[in-house]
């Protein structure tokens, strides 16, 4: 019998008695849960690449890049080739910001753990800007904001040299809105690492709002940590739940793998 549980006041549904992640009733309790609670989780599921394949497309198309829907996650560079950049994701983030439709979920399930660190933490928007005063709401609902690769990056080397920067830079920019209007009608935050100045803001005042702002809404209510055993299952809304990786030893066997869900809604 599958029971459920809440992973924290604010996100989160944690799946017991799952045997068969294919099963039309899971599936539709985890879509449920996804658009509602934000991030779901199964410990010790123990998905091979061909099952998470499976339950992912139940969620929508995968992304597929050359035929490839799985993708290691680490930060050695002998387990993954994106481990240089994947160092920004110890940085609250979320994924897609450089895109005009933002992945739809992402799913990510461990193959090896960290000794020592290496949890996953999330924080729902979407409880972060229902929280907020009026007068807050109100403040924010016309601002505009550029997000870019090159500020995330400038977190984990803000000293880069030539080469690197023009490599950032030629991942495009984007400006959108601050408050997002999401078709269901609710309203989350588009904010994290990306986000590299408010639009017509003095510099300065545009740097300390957006770290008031990533401050509020990474707040103990407002989040979940994940500790890792091998064989979890956890998959979040990529479009209103910011995450970060929390450190862990280079070469550490950390190993996640990851696939990734089409959007289908476009930033404001």
């Amino acid at each position: 019998m599958i029971e459920s549980k809440a992973l924290s006041p604010s996100l989160g549904v944690e799946f017991t008695g799952v045997t068969d992640p294919l099963d039309d009733a899971f599936v539709h309790r985890a879509a449920e849960a996804l658009t509602w609670r934000g991030v779901l989780l199964v410990r010790g599921l123990h998905l091979d690449d061909e099952q998470q394949s499976a339950f992912s497309r139940t969620l929508g198309e995968v992304v597929a890049p050359r035929g490839q829907e799985i993708f290691p996650i680490s930060i050695n560079p002998a387990k993954s080739r994106s481990a240089k950049y994947l160092k920004g994701a110890f940085h609250w983030h979320l994924d897609g910001t450089g895109d005009d439709v933002p992945a739809k979920a992402t799913t990510l399930t461990a193959r090896h753990v960290a000794a020592v660190g290496g949890g996953t933490e999330f924080a729902s928007t979407y409880a972060a800007y229902e929280s907020l005063p009026e007068k807050e709401r109100e403040r924010y609902e016309s601002l505009r904001v550029v997000h870019s690769f090159e500020a995330s990056q400038r977190l984990v080397n803000p000293d880069p040299t030539d080469e690197e920067l023009a490599a950032w830079r030629t991942r495009p920019s984007h400006e959108m809105s601050l408050v997002w209007h999401r078709r269901d009608g609710r309203r989350s935050l588009v904010t994290g690492a990306t986000a590299d100045h408010i639009v017509g803001m003095d510099p300065d005042e545009s740097r300390s709002l957006l770290g008031e702002l990533l401050e509020w809404t990474t707040q103990e209510r407002f989040r979940y940590t994940h500790d890792w055993e091998v064989g979890d299952l956890v998959v979040w809304d990529d479009t209103g739940i910011l995450h970060r990786a929390l450190p862990y030893d280079e070469n550490s066997e950390r190993l996640l793998h990851r696939t990734t869900v089409v959007g289908d809604e476009a930033f404001a």
